[in-house]
């Protein structure tokens, strides 16, 4: 199969897309204008059951659906569209609708530093051993996902981070020698070229940096486009290049996003893992709980069995962020919990790797514990699974509990405290201090 991507502009030449109203096709382009869109052919014709487009998880995790939006803010851009407004009022309509749907969660701006008096604006180093780098050319997606929390880096380019001096990357890491995993983020870093990887490998394997333990890539690629690691011209280089990173003593992990059991049951893919596996890549998998997509325990269950089955170790759960079309996707955080706690109890030990449900906020990755009584008030049970300040993790923090919170920012501290032990520090913190 031949790569070919469909985005808002000619999403009406898909075949299958006949099967949508006209109702559908607008909504689509509705939402698209403000969220961005793009489809590979084999999400297409390999994952999306066409005939049950409306409930499918793989429809619904690539194509704008209208209740991604609020009410008022798609008869807004409807409006627009329908009365055949001026390109400029439609754009700053679309872009005062990006800006109120929070692009930036989590304080990502605060985790650029400053090094040799210049901000890195594609390095990110939040946590003490691990900096994530954006490179240039993986930016973009094979197809995005409507849930995803990066939605800016394709629709604002002033929320952009990216970065392709690979030396200015190695000096940095040289001068933090607490680092120890080097992430490659984006967008995807599969959708780039074999020799754009060769590049910044090579220069991480050339400096021979001690501390250099693990480089990580964060990626969909494996079911939205498994070919690049088969088929694609340079498949074969991009394999033996993993090869040679094991081989020099550095660890490499694939961190894969799963959805649904369901992408994992193409033989593209099969074959995409069996490969990646034999070249002495980890694959490791994360996925938030989505609803209308696996909020179900069963559904989080058959996933890790099968990830596991297919040589994929379970690694997080997170609760959807803050951005974006939340509201169309998040659940409650105690059901977020509860789903969580009922799929852990259908697998044995060997699949209970994965951790959370997790967010991932401002201060760090905080694990929803459970919900428990103390002190004759009910408490939802927190810690951190990861934070700006390492001395923060594991520690045990009570929450007031909240049958409709979602979020961090829906908590109260438990016990009438004033804030919760790390939000003074958390305004303060500076990680290159």
């Amino acid at each position: 199969m031949k790569y070919k991507s469909f985005t808002l502009h000619n999403f009406r030449q898909i075949p299958q897309i006949e099967k949508l109203s006209e109702e559908q096709k607008f909504a689509i382009e509705t939402v698209g204008n403000v969220l961005p869109f793009r489809v590979s052919n084999y999400v297409i014709d390999e994952l999306i059951d066409w005939d049950n487009f409306e409930n499918d998880p793989f429809f619904i995790l690539t194509f704008p659906q209208k209740g991604m939006l609020s009410e008022y803010r798609f008869e807004k851009i409807a409006g627009l569209l329908k009365n055949g407004a001026s390109h400029s009022e439609l754009t700053g309509a679309i872009n005062k609708i990006r800006l109120d749907l929070n692009p930036n969660p989590a304080g990502q701006e605060r985790n650029v530093p400053v090094f040799e008096g210049k901000r890195l604006n594609g390095i990110q180093h939040k946590y003490r051993e691990t900096m994530l780098f954006f490179p240039t050319q993986g930016q973009t997606c094979h197809s995005y996902c409507t849930f995803c929390f990066r939605w800016p880096q394709f629709a604002l380019n002033d929320f952009r981070f990216a970065m392709k001096e690979a030396e200015l990357m190695v000096r940095y890491l040289r001068s933090q020698p607490e680092i120890t995993d080097v992430l490659f983020t984006g967008g995807d870093p599969a959708v780039m070229k074999t020799r754009f990887f060769e590049h910044y490998f090579n220069a991480l394997l050339d400096a021979n940096i001690p501390h250099l333990k693990n480089i990580r890539i964060g990626t969909k690629a494996l079911t939205y486009w498994p070919y690049r690691f088969t088929n694609d011209d340079d498949a074969d280089d991009l394999l033996r290049l993993f090869e040679k990173v094991k081989k020099k003593g550095v660890n490499i992990a694939l961190m894969a996003h799963l959805n649904h059991p369901g992408e994992l049951k193409t033989k593209a893919v099969k074959n995409a893992i069996d490969r990646l596996l034999n070249a002495g890549v980890q694959i490791r998998s994360q996925s938030p709980l989505l609803k209308n997509i696996n909020n179900s325990s069963s559904v989080w269950a058959e996933n890790w069995k099968l990830q596991l089955t297919l040589g994929i170790i379970p690694y997080y759960m997170f609760i959807a962020r803050n951005t974006g079309a939340q509201n169309y996707f998040a659940v409650t955080l105690e059901q977020a919990w509860r789903i969580y706690k009922n799929a852990f109890k259908q697998v044995s030990g060997i699949h209970r790797t994965v951790r959370g449900p997790s967010m991932s906020t401002n201060p760090g990755k905080i694990q929803v514990l459970g919900i428990s009584e103390i002190m004759e008030e009910k408490v939802f049970v927190l810690t951190f699974l990861q934070a700006r300040n390492p001395n923060w993790v594991g520690r045990p923090f009570y929450a007031a509990y909240d049958e409709d919170a979602l979020w961090l920012d829906d908590l109260l501290p438990a016990f009438n405290k004033e804030e919760f032990f790390f939000e003074e520090s958390t305004r303060i913190f500076n990680f290159q201090n």
